[in-house]
């Protein structure tokens, strides 16, 4: 079977190169003080458990379940907590990763067919399963998993304790699955009896995590990687370098995806310092992760325990047996997707002799290359990768081609290739119990693939960070000498992503001794602030971290200084303010855990709160009633007027006005020259740009053009939003507050199109996940918690836990976690003792 034409692949860079928005959660600890001296912390553990030990090859649980589904585990060694998460997992989402698997192995073709599509949410891309399938045989082929799996030291190295938790994890979720009897005991219909659920290997593990730290890099590049070939006829070997039209709309669709225009993974995090809480002691932390609510980056809530070492309790990735976000007894944390490029593409410039080998510092270098097979159930297809020092060869940016002529090419430089010290930090933060200690461990891993991190402990520190592997590239580099190109310059102008000449070795990203990794930045060039009031984040860059400290002077690459923000970032920001001001309605100054919850789903439309007064004037002296419309006869207002002025600016389930102005919003954002009336100004960043240009004929047509759309779908102008934004569950409509963080400004962010009846009641595409808010009471008590999944924890509808917690979210309520042992006994509703010997 010969090699096909690749289907195109649909994706948004400024998700996936940013990782494109990610929120994840943020944590809370006690500087300098013993865990073991605060209820819910690691205390030492029996000497019948310290001597189980030694058995390492026999795994030992207990998995409690309390309300919502959340399982507590505990075991006396890491291999049998990995057992436990395994099988817990597997009980409540075996289909979704059962499917992944199938990814990550290369064999989606064989299952699924070689020219379906599937989408990954999380990175932005909709990718047909051949250009998947041999993307990954490629990974597997290069011998990169082996490295990692076989690595006693170096850069891939990973402790033998993780190595037990990750075999433990592979045998927990085996023994679920044998428990069932195999696939066809299964209950969810999504593959009960499907032949690609099967046992996993330890390399189908380490090849998930691959998946994971490669989202915001090469995940991005799957088709472009698994298209590239070289020149196979006379007018490919000749082809130029990109022309001066291929390089402005390759400039001008990166632009478009870095905007904060539609649906992009992100977060939004807020650590409160002991001077902005109440008791002027502790912190305070919100982290809200905008997930997706269909596949493997669904975030699933647990509590992990191995007494004397480990106490955590939050959410991780699916197929990631630690808690990515969340708390142990005195430090919480969480994730937004941070704004820095992960990779760089190098531009080649190849030898006359031959299309695959490339000329560097004046020497010829032959490409290497591995041919790789596909079984697509209908034959075998083959086909050819090949890489370069500084990464694999690829073929097109944005979905604009990149020739691979007979002169020149591109490579990927990927700051997470290989890149396991995203396990090692997790297991070290989800033993830390202070803010100083989590930086301590970013500073000295720099693991975090594509986040930034926001943190408060007990103590009441407050703590942002962009510290992860960021391509270490100056911006001296990115535009001038030998090193810069002429679409790297005006790419990096516009969005900030360097494309530098791999004719010089030295123009690759700088390595330094002081980074944890090679071509990274080293920690002291990365920024970070501490406080004693508060950070946020809302994916933007790190500059207004705190308006009141401005982070300034770091590398483009890692994100803008100066620029305007988002909505979303301006709402947290002004909420924040408010209340440590006492002037947002809610009593004297400072934050408590439950003002947190109440910010979180305020619900406020931050562009109505802009603009509403403006739009409502305007829409009152249209002439005879009559709105213009862009392309069509004018249209009545109707009660369109009186609906926005009766609305009371939020989007809750009960708002009637809500959905009229986003129709209105999400066109007048798009207008030429744009809606405001005063335009953004860097000396007040928080509160410009602000006003509606009335006089605009396109803010009038924009207005009139949304009354049409509404009429077109059949809405009234005073709608309720929980009418046509819910989801469906066992046949019954629950409906969703909130609404899109980018453009509106939401808090809340849920992303679906209530436009589209297609999309009613279907699973928002991105939206809030695993939501947290921590805080303290006392020096030793136990963490004070309210989380919400908002999805619910299993996406299998015949479990008790598929809709119970979506129920409360579309009420806006809180499920009061269990930490302390003992609250987690008052509380269980079931216990498991499982025992088990490692494979």
């Amino acid at each position: 079977m010969t090699r096909r034409p690749a289907l195109p692949c649909s994706r948004n860079l400024g998700i996936a190169a940013a990782l494109a928005s990610l929120v994840l959660l943020a944590g809370s600890a006690l500087p300098g003080a013993s865990a073991a001296a605060h209820p819910g912390a690691p205390t030492k553990a029996p000497k019948s458990q310290t001597a189980a030990k030694a058995h390492h090859a026999k795994y030992s649980v207990t998995i409690q379940r309390t309300a919502g589904g959340v399982p507590h585990i505990t075991a006396s060694d890491f291999g049998s907590l990995g057992y436990g998460v395994g099988y817990s997992f597997a009980t409540d989402d075996i289909c979704t990763m059962a499917n992944d698997f199938v990814t990550v192995e290369g064999n989606r073709s064989k299952f699924f067919g070689a020219n379906h599509t599937y989408t990954s949410y999380s990175a932005g891309v909709t990718l047909n399963n051949l250009d998947s399938d041999i993307y990954w045989k490629g990974v597997t082929k290069s011998g990169l998993i082996k490295r990692e799996m076989s690595a006693k030291s170096g850069k891939y190295a990973l402790s033998p304790t993780i190595h037990k938790l990750l075999r433990g994890y592979v045998d927990g979720y085996n023994r679920y699955l044998s428990s069932v009897g195999g696939a066809k005991g299964i209950t969810d219909p999504a593959c009960k009896g499907k032949p690609w659920v099967h046992p996993i290997s330890i390399a189908d593990e380490y090849l998930r995590i691959d998946q994971l730290t490669e989202l915001a890099s090469a995940y991005v590049f799957i088709e472009s990687i698994a298209t590239s070939a070289p020149p196979a006829t006379p007018g490919e070997r000749h082809a130029s370098g990109p022309t001066h039209q291929q390089v402005k709309t390759i400039v001008r669709r990166l632009v478009a995806a870095r905007s904060h225009s539609g649906a992009s993974l992100g977060s939004n995090a807020i650590a409160i310092g002991k001077n902005g809480n109440r008791d002027h002691t502790h912190g305070v932390l919100l982290g809200n992760p905008h997930f997706p609510w269909v596949g493997t980056e669904r975030l699933y809530q647990m509590q992990l325990t191995v007494p004397g070492q480990m106490n955590v309790e939050g959410a991780g990735l699916y197929g990631v047996p630690l808690v990515l976000v969340g708390h142990t007894a005195n430090l919480a944390w969480s994730h937004t997707v941070s704004t820095a490029y992960r990779f760089v593409p190098m531009q080649l410039q190849l030898s006359k002799s031959s299309p695959t080998s490339y000329v560097v510092d004046g020497k010829t270098r032959a490409m290497s290359h591995e041919t790789v097979t596909v079984n697509t159930g209908h034959g075998l297809v083959h086909h050819t990768l090949y890489s370069t020092i500084y990464g694999p060869v690829f073929n097109n940016l944005e979905g604009e081609p990149l020739a691979w002529s007979g002169t020149q090419a591109f490579a990927l430089f990927d700051a997470n290739a290989g890149n396991l010290r995203i396990i090692r930090h997790f297991f070290a933060v989800d033993k830390a119990q202070s803010v100083n200690k989590l930086l301590s461990i970013l500073r000295n891993d720099e693991g975090l693939p594509w986040v930034n991190t926001i943190a408060a402990d007990r103590t009441g520190h407050a703590l942002y960070a962009d510290i992860g592997s960021i391509p270490d590239v100056s911006n001296a580099k990115a535009t001038s000498g030998r090193c810069a190109t002429s679409i790297g310059i005006a790419a990096f102008l516009e969005v900030g992503l360097p494309i530098l000449n791999g004719a010089h070795s030295a123009c690759a990203p700088t390595t330094s001794k002081k980074a944890a990794a090679p071509g990274i930045f080293p920690p002291g060039k990365l920024p970070f602030l501490e406080r004693s009031d508060y950070v946020t984040n809302s994916n933007d860059s790190y500059w207004l971290s705190n308006p009141k400290h401005p982070l300034t002077g770091f590398a483009r690459i890692i994100g803008t200084e100066k620029t305007e923000r988002s909505l979303r970032t301006r709402s947290g920001l002004t909420m924040t303010a408010k209340r440590l001001a006492g002037t947002d309605g809610e009593g004297k100054p400072g934050f408590t855990g439950h003002l947190m919850q109440k910010l979180e789903f305020s619900d406020i439309q931050f562009g109505a709160t802009l603009v509403k007064p403006a739009l409502v004037k305007m829409c009152k002296a249209f002439p005879g009633g009559l709105a213009p419309t862009s392309s069509g006869p004018p249209v009545a207002v109707g009660a369109s007027c009186s609906v926005l002025a009766k609305w009371n600016d939020l989007e809750n389930i009960h708002s009637r006005g809500a959905v009229l102005f986003r129709a209105f919003w999400e066109k007048v954002l798009n207008v030429a020259g744009g809606p405001w009336l005063h335009q953004f100004s860097a000396a007040h960043p928080v509160t410009t740009p602000n006003g509606l240009k009335t006089s605009s004929t396109a803010v009038k047509e924009a207005f009139g053009d949304a009354l049409a759309e509404m009429k077109t779908d059949h809405l009234p102008f005073n709608v309720a939003l929980g009418t046509v934004q819910y989801v469906v569950r066992h046949g019954k409509h629950i409906a969703l507050p909130g609404g899109p963080g980018d453009p509106d400004g939401e808090f809340n962010a849920i992303y679906q199109n209530v436009f589209d009846p297609a999309t009613r009641g279907k699973n928002p595409t991105i939206g809030s996940s695993y939501i947290q808010v921590v805080t303290w009471h006392s020096a030793h008590g136990c963490p004070d918690a309210h989380t919400i999944v908002t999805y619910s924890e299993s996406a299998n509808p015949r479990s008790p836990y598929y809709d119970d917690q979506t129920k409360l979210f579309s009420h806006r309520k809180w499920q009061t976690e269990d930490f302390c042992k003992a609250a987690v006994d008052k509380h269980t509703i079931k216990t498991v003792h499982l025992h088990g010997t490692a494979s």
